[in-house]
């Protein structure tokens, strides 16, 4: 049920007030106005007035602009008050059931590998390895230890599968006439764009406007429009202002102002109940010894280790991971989500709250090496490269892991990847349908990893620029239509699955801003 416009605003704002009570932001807020009751320029008579004059000159109120935009960013716009919570998590019950069936899977896997390797989920480290990790917290890299016993509790491809079976329960044998057209591997129901919604959304992207990572466009010579762009973009970063920050990297961020455009929009200062915030994670990591744990570290190993790029930062990379799995705030996200978090308990300790570990979401954790390992380049200090990427993650990557109805779900871009190249490139579709290599096998890894690791990191960067300027995923679709349709003449050749994936084994010398230009914008509709 929708809400009225007037009431839905009435409930969102009191739910971000709400929020925001309990913030430290809150409270120096109250310390600023008791502070600037003993200047000179603020009158009992004009009390309240004054002080809010103080806090906008004094920059407070841009401050508390950006907390409440932040809000409006993460959450999404609220259901009817009446509305069960589970619909917050997401609205159709086909979905969340599907959801449910498939972290049990999860669970059930992590607590089979348990038994098998007979440890705990959780258990506390004695003194002596609390020591010991302690001493080599920034260089657990080259820590070797044997894990060849661990193994990944799932892989992208198992997450496909699970995907390609969803049906909607209320539509018997396929009988939905409009959907019955689609031949791809996604067979529900959802609404996704069409190429002139997807111009008028990213109307930024268009072919006359200039674009960071553009060579050579006829319109806006490029050295013009970068230091042109450069000035602007010092400008906002002067102004403090998440929203303008968030129109500007639409059409790209200059490298030097990257990291702190990106904490802008993300509204990240690294205060210092921050820094104390990780420093609390870290002593967690130290003194609990998880299972993830030793996921975590063969993951990097495989990931990072076979990357030329991220094995430089592989330090960070645990550290990052460890944290997060024992980050508890994240839990927040929930509400919102259409996951629910495992639960565990320290060994001997099972159904007594205090001794419950939440279990992170999803633990597939080479995507999230994926997603951490960018971050690296643009953030050299480990809190704030943690807040960065705990950001990023409850704004965007949980959802490329959780099966929902979301526009930027992993499911909706499934979907929206297959109608695209259905409708716009139908020979290319059906030729490699027809061999038995269904396209979205092979572009489900790009997606699932936001690119991540497939595409040269300034590339990434620039594709990354997009998602926050946007607040959406669905440019990750657009982008693996996009190249489909410019290797399609070598496509149109193979015969295989195999062929066809050895066309696209490498995109990391693909320009991501002329591909999606071209086909938004010069695709003949």
């Amino acid at each position: 049920a929708m809400l009225d416009p007037d009431n839905g605003l009435s409930f969102t704002i009191a739910r971000i007030v709400q929020r925001l009570k309990g913030s430290s932001l809150h409270s120096q807020l109250e310390r600023q106005a008791r502070i600037s009751l003993h200047k000179p320029e603020i009158k009992l008579e004009s009390l309240k007035e004054d002080i809010k004059d103080f806090l906008k000159t004094s920059g407070w109120e841009k401050k508390l602009q950006n907390a409440v935009y932040s809000e409006l960013n993460v959450f999404p716009s609220p259901c009817h008050p009446a509305a069960p919570p589970e619909h917050m998590k997401e609205p159709l019950a086909y979905m969340r059931k599907a959801q449910g069936s498939w972290e049990k899977r999860i669970l059930k896997s992590l607590n089979s590998m348990c038994t098998e390797l007979s440890i705990p989920l959780a258990q506390k480290r004695p003194v002596s390895e609390q020591k010991e990790l302690l001493n080599k917290w920034n260089e657990m890299g080259t820590d070797e230890p044997d894990l060849s016993l661990f193994r990944p509790v799932y892989a992208p491809k198992d997450f496909l599968e699970v995907l390609t079976n969803l049906r909607n329960p209320n539509y018997e044998n396929g009988e939905q006439p409009s959907f019955r057209s689609h031949l791809g591997l996604i067979q529900v129901p959802l609404k996704v764009k069409d190429i002139p919604e997807l111009k008028e959304d990213f109307s930024e992207l268009g072919l006359n406007i200039g674009q960071l990572g553009i060579d050579d466009s006829a319109q806006v010579p490029p050295e013009f429009f970068e230091n042109e762009h450069v000035r602007v973009g010092q400008k906002v970063l002067a102004e403090q202002d998440s929203a303008a920050a968030q129109q500007y990297v639409r059409q790209g961020c200059p490298t030097a102002l990257r990291a702190d455009l990106w904490a802008l929009i993300l509204n990240i200062s690294n205060q210092p109940e921050d820094i104390l915030y990780y420093e609390q994670l870290k002593s967690n990591v130290i003194q609990h010894d998880l299972l993830v744990d030793s996921l975590i570290f063969k993951d990097v190993k495989l990931t990072a280790s076979n990357d030329d790029y991220y094995f430089v930062f592989e330090d960070y990379l645990y550290q990052v991971l460890l944290c997060f799995s024992r980050d508890t705030s994240v839990l927040e996200h929930f509400t919102y989500s259409s996951a629910t978090p495992p639960k565990s308990y320290i060994r001997g300790k099972l159904g007594m709250e205090e001794y419950a570990v939440f279990y992170p979401p999803n633990v597939n954790y080479n995507s999230f090496i994926l997603s951490v390992a960018p971050l690296c380049f643009l953030y050299h200090e480990p809190s704030k490269l943690y807040q960065i990427f705990r950001e990023m993650y409850v704004r965007f990557f949980f959802r490329l892991h959780s099966i929902s109805s979301h526009p930027s779900g992993i499911v909706s871009l499934c979907l929206l990847f297959e109608t695209l190249l259905q409708t716009h490139l139908p020979q290319l579709f059906y030729h490699l349908r027809e061999i038995g290599a269904q396209p979205l096998r092979i572009s489900f890894k790009w997606m699932v990893r936001a690119f991540s690791g497939y595409l040269a990191t300034d590339q990434l960067l620039l594709l990354w620029d997009r998602i926050l300027g946007y607040n959406s995923l669905e440019i990750l679709a657009v982008l693996a239509a996009a190249v489909f349709a410019f290797r399609a003449v070598n496509l149109m050749e193979v015969t295989s699955l195999a062929a066809a994936e050895a066309v696209l084994a490498d995109l990391s010398t693909l320009k991501v801003m002329p591909l999606l230009q071209i086909f938004l914008f010069a695709t003949v509709t």
